[in-house]
């Protein structure tokens, strides 16, 4: 048996439902880990305390911080902060490291070592509000999706954030923009099939659960096939409705094997550990791109991560045990002399 903390984050983005599933997921894992013998128990940081808060973990030295801390201070650009100092304290946790979570957190960053080590990602630039007058932006090819550059969970995205046009770009560029006190990330937009990959492990050990892809036969021909904010979080949304992740269906040998291979080589570009998701459009040539990369992603027993789990023959407890066990593996090689 081993002392597992299972540590989340009092402050989210600023969305309470956010928050909500963060706090539930962490039961959910905790009650996984007791479930299969180890002592789990339930911890919490803010801004206020989180030094003290590592002090306590390095003072009663757990086994395994199992890490959803998603922000600190109630932003989310923290969250590398703060596995920085789990490291700094040598506290073992699961998950990404603080280079991992910066590289991803920051969008144009993880564009730029995608681009840099070969990986197939649609071309991009990061806009602030003085480089929305460049006439640059009317020679890209259109339509342009628009999306934060420091934020994750679709935060942000509607249906204006595919723009047709220069000037649509411009006006959801100047509104987000406005909106959260950081640039935008446009990228082309890629038309196709959308396709959600979850690795686990680490090194020779990484693994590929079976691949997803989101069905938007439900959504109104009217609204572009993305999956917005309101997607994942309103239920009673259009969007909610027209976003049904299902198992990837008529996909030949050879999309999957180009799909999985894109996706380890964007995992080992951005250095993941432990488990994460890559998400990829596939154009009409069968070309896939990356559009985003996820450490640390939603493991709570509805998303992705878990419903990948149980089509490879997985239940959730068995997940949850997977991966502390990966992560004891990779922090066995790094202490082994």
């Amino acid at each position: 048996m081993k002392r597992v903390v299972v540590l989340y984050n009092l402050e989210g983005d600023g969305a309470a439902i956010d928050a909500a599933s963060v706090a539930d997921a962490a039961k959910a894992i905790a009650a996984a880990l007791r479930e299969v013998g180890h002592a789990a128990e339930l911890a919490t940081v803010t801004g206020r305390d989180a030094l003290s808060a590592v002090e306590q973990l390095a003072a009663t030295k757990p086994d395994l911080v199992f890490n959803l801390c998603e922000a600190i201070a109630g932003n989310s650009r923290n969250e590398p902060t703060f596995v920085g100092l789990l490291d700094l304290f040598a506290i073992p946790y699961t998950g990404a490291d603080l280079l991992g979570l910066a590289s991803c957190l920051y969008k144009h960053r993880a564009k730029a070592i995608l681009l840099g080590s070969g990986v197939s990602t649609p071309a991009a630039r990061s806009l602030t509000l003085g480089d929305l007058a460049d006439p640059a932006l009317d020679s890209l090819p259109y339509p342009q999706f628009v999306k934060l550059d420091h934020e994750d969970a679709s935060v942000g995205i509607t249906e204006a954030n595919v723009a047709p046009t220069a000037a649509a770009l411009r006006a959801r560029a100047k509104a987000l923009i406005d909106d959260y006190e950081q640039p935008v990330l446009v990228e082309r937009y890629i038309e196709g099939r959308e396709i959600n990959v979850t690795l686990i492990g680490n090194g020779t050990d990484l693994r590929v659960l079976p691949l997803h892809e989101i069905d938007f036969a439900a959504m109104p021909r009217d609204r572009p096939n993305i999956v917005s904010y309101a997607a994942k979080w309103d239920e009673s949304h259009v969007d909610y409705d027209g976003t049904k992740p299902v198992p990837l269906r008529d996909a030949s040998p050879e999309l999957v094997a180009a799909v999985e291979r894109t996706a380890r080589a964007a995992w080992h570009a951005l250095g993941l550990r432990d488990y994460g998701r890559v998400d990829l459009r596939v154009d009409a040539a069968g070309t896939p791109w990356v559009i985003d990369v996820n450490p640390n992603c939603d493991i709570s027993p509805d998303a992705g991560v878990a419903r990948s789990a149980k089509v490879a023959g997985m239940t959730y407890v068995q997940l949850i045990d997977l991966i502390a066990h990966t992560a004891w593996r990779r922090l066995a090689r790094v202490r082994r002399p």
